[in-house]
């Protein structure tokens, strides 16, 4: 394995609450934005995941990639949608996205393994 994903997103998330502790106005913010950008609405709160995956994906971030692997996996994304959201990536994003989409697959997958 390339990397430990749910570690990642673990340690990420204890960085993010320390931060939020530190300026919790600010985390706050994020958490409302976030909440409301990932309901339910005219698109499901999974297709959304697998929007911020392939974004994540693009800008090559891999704390975006655990977190939104994560999600995805939470909200039933099958490996089949993931691997055509990375399939989009590369045509978008060329070699770069190969790699880290390689890498968001992993990541979906040790996380859809342990829900």
């Amino acid at each position: 394995m390339y990397k430990d994903w749910p570690q990642t997103a673990q340690d990420l998330s204890q960085l993010m609450q320390s931060f939020g502790k530190g300026h919790p106005e600010v985390a706050k913010g994020f958490m409302q934005l976030s909440k409301a950008a990932e309901k339910d609405g005219a698109l499901s709160a999974k297709d959304k995941e697998l929007m911020a995956l392939a974004i994540g994906v693009a800008i090559r971030c891999e704390g975006c990639i655990a977190f939104h692997a994560k999600a995805a996996a939470e909200y039933g994304a099958t490996r089949d949608e993931v691997l055509e959201t990375i399939g989009v990536c590369l045509y978008m994003g060329g070699g770069p996205s190969f790699v880290y989409g390689s890498q968001a697959l992993e990541a979906f997958d040790s996380f859809s393994q342990s829900a």
